[in-house]
């Protein structure tokens, strides 16, 4: 990383769209990330969701903390952007099934319905899926690349969420 290249963290529901002098980073559980890039102009975006959807549509703004609505916040950055939305590359990460006793394809099941979400959202929006790390039972720490659109995720056994963000939040001060 150079002197001029910014280093940004996304908390959970946190979205992020730059350019190509960003490198974008978060940790994941269950929670899924989409990112998009466009590789001529080196921008692009990631979103880190902890829900499909909203069950309450009565809310006024948009969340990043679903998977729909996020993708409507970086959809209106590629909008923005004035480039064509087809020419940007999609890389899914995360939904790993880090809580015991959760069970596939039950109602509770919430990293299978991010991820099922994450699928939908590129097939409706025409995206195609460059890269994908999804499902396990591993969190992920995912660092996106503006400026090559590079994707680098490190599976840890370690299902003890806060103390991979303690570990993590304390390497980053150093």
């Amino acid at each position: 990383m150079t002197k001029q290249d910014v280093d940004i963290f996304l908390h959970p529901g946190d979205w992020y769209f730059g350019d190509k002098h960003h490198k974008v980073r978060t940790l994941l559980g269950s929670c899924v990330s989409i990112t998009l890039w466009h590789p001529k102009a080196k921008i692009g975006g990631m979103c880190h969701y902890l829900l499909a959807r909203r069950t309450d549509r009565r809310a006024s703004t948009l969340s990043g903390r679903y998977g729909d609505e996020a993708m409507l916040l970086m959809l209106h950055e590629v909008l923005n952007s004035g480039l064509p939305l087809q020419e940007f590359h999609a890389k899914l990460v995360g939904g790993a099934a880090v809580l015991a006793g959760v069970e596939r394809d039950q109602p509770h099941d919430v990293p299978s319905r991010n991820i099922d979400m994450a699928y939908q959202l590129v097939k409706q929006l025409g995206l195609s899926v460059h890269a994908e790390d999804l499902g396990g039972n591993s969190p992920r720490l995912v660092m996106f690349d503006l400026a090559t659109g590079d994707v680098w995720v490190k599976q840890t056994q370690d299902a003890d969420m806060s103390r991979i963000s303690a570990h993590h939040k304390a390497r980053t001060r150093a």
